[in-house]
């Protein structure tokens, strides 16, 4: 669980906004390993708002729970925009939900390549209408910790970046 009071305070005002929209949102995670899904429900009141969360940390996983297609994993590689994507439109559609957020990456400290590196994070963002955005971060190689806690502090820009008059 992540203990930073400054992303706990943002995770409050997420679930107060969703839940004033009557929105509710869908995680699909991997390098974060279901940290996004654990910080909002440290807020009370949370079940209105977080339908529920994915773990997808195996390619197996992201095909079987989420419709990733298993020969886009195998071309672009887990860790890429088209797997972000695919998962991010994957948890919506597997959810009753209304936005769905998705995050494949490589925390480290070992995983990485010349084109892959640790601290490579890519992100997926589905709403119902709407294209799916992506976002690809590049945090470099801060250490395991630092990564994934940089990655949910993206991953809840996303999400209020997906509210009505945000």
């Amino acid at each position: 669980m992540i203990a930073d009071p400054a992303l706990l305070a943002r995770a409050e005002a997420l679930v107060a906004a969703y839940a004033a929209a009557g929105l509710r949102i869908a995680t699909a995670e991997s390098c974060t390993g279901g940290l996004v899904a654990g910080l909002i429900t440290a807020v009370p009141g949370s079940s209105s708002v977080l339908e529920r969360g994915f773990v997808t940390y195996s390619n197996e996983a992201k095909s079987e729970a989420i419709g990733v297609p298993a020969e886009l994993i195998v071309a672009q590689g887990a860790v890429s925009e088209p797997v972000a994507r695919a998962m991010a439109q994957g948890a919506l559609l597997a959810s009753r939900c209304d936005v769905a957020v998705a995050i494949t990456g490589i925390a480290g400290p070992g995983g990485g390549s010349g084109q892959k590196p640790v601290g490579l994070v890519h992100f997926g963002l589905a709403v119902i209408g709407a294209p799916v955005r992506h976002l690809e971060r590049r945090y470099g190689d801060l250490g395991r910790a630092e990564i994934r806690t940089r990655a949910v502090a993206d991953a809840l820009g996303l999400l209020e970046g997906a509210l009505p008059n945000a």
